[in-house]
């Protein structure tokens, strides 16, 4: 009993490690020279780690010569085109060859996982054209069904599949959007050299004080002292005078209170004497 209980929690343990690392897409596409370059973005921009992540997975690769136009481009920039190229489900040629001819398949990419797609453009349609022939295209405004299937290139059903198109997809704005949505960190540091968000209010706030009444110094005079002028310089003219009578006051209690206990002390000093 003890053997088949040893036994019985090795199986569930090879099956569980084996369902959390069902596919290793670089390892799958390192055994086809012709998808070097395609491999080799997806490890450089690391989206490899975030398909290996999924459990079902499709991608559409390029050849070397087709994927051959990214080159030089921004890696954010790579990452976001490839990332359209990767289905969130498992697609075939079997199950590609049964969609129906007549209307246009909406699939969801990885890109619109990320969130940062616009405008459709983490969608892509596919249509069965020309008697049967798969072809892809960005579900964007102005997307066109430019590239078409062009083989299987390996597949773990129902992990994930690896199809060859002849061409990468054009996502129309994705540029655009790379641009707008990479750097958010950009727009403060460019304006905080400049100086625009933090000086510019400082001399929009002194024209308006300089060009007022003078009425728009007092104000700041204010502002500037801390805790000892706004007592003084709060109201100028009737609380100064309002003030002073104040410590006048006190001091004439002191002095009458000071006499009284003068008295007193002479009343008890002449019981005690007699």
């Amino acid at each position: 009993m003890d053997s088949r209980a040893i036994s019985a929690a090795f199986l569930v343990n090879f099956l569980l490690f084996s369902a959390a690392s069902a596919f290793n897409v670089t390892k799958l596409l390192s055994q086809f020279p012709d998808f070097t370059n395609f491999n080799d973005f997806l490890t450089q921009t690391k989206l490899a780690d975030e398909i290996n992540s999924r459990a079902t997975i499709t991608v559409l690769a390029v050849d070397n010569g087709a994927v051959s136009g990214l080159n030089g481009k921004p890696m954010d920039l790579v990452k976001r085109i490839l990332s359209v190229h990767v289905i969130l489900d498992y697609y075939d040629e079997k199950k590609l060859s049964q969609l129906s001819s007549d209307n246009t398949t909406v699939l969801t990419t990885m890109f619109q996982a990320t969130g940062a797609a616009t405008k459709q453009q983490g969608f892509l349609k596919v249509k069965l054209i020309n008697e049967g022939e798969v072809a892809f295209g960005s579900a964007a405004d102005g997307g066109t069904f430019d590239s078409k299937l062009v083989k299987s290139v390996a597949s773990q059903p129902y992990n994930i599949s690896v199809l060859q198109i002849s061409s990468p997809i054009q996502v129309p704005g994705i540029e655009s959007t790379a641009t707008n949505s990479t750097p958010p960190s950009p727009p403060p540091s460019a304006s905080s050299p400049a100086g625009s968000p933090k000086k510019a209010p400082t001399p929009s706030a002194d024209s308006p004080s300089k060009a007022d009444a003078p009425a728009a110094d007092k104000p700041k005079a204010k502002a500037d002292a801390p805790a000892s002028s706004p007592p003084k310089g709060a109201d100028s003219g009737g609380d100064a005078d309002a003030a002073s009578p104040g410590p006048s006051d006190s001091s004439d209690a002191s002095r009458i209170i000071f006499a009284g206990g003068a008295v007193v002390m002479a009343v008890i000093s002449s019981m005690m004497a007699l």
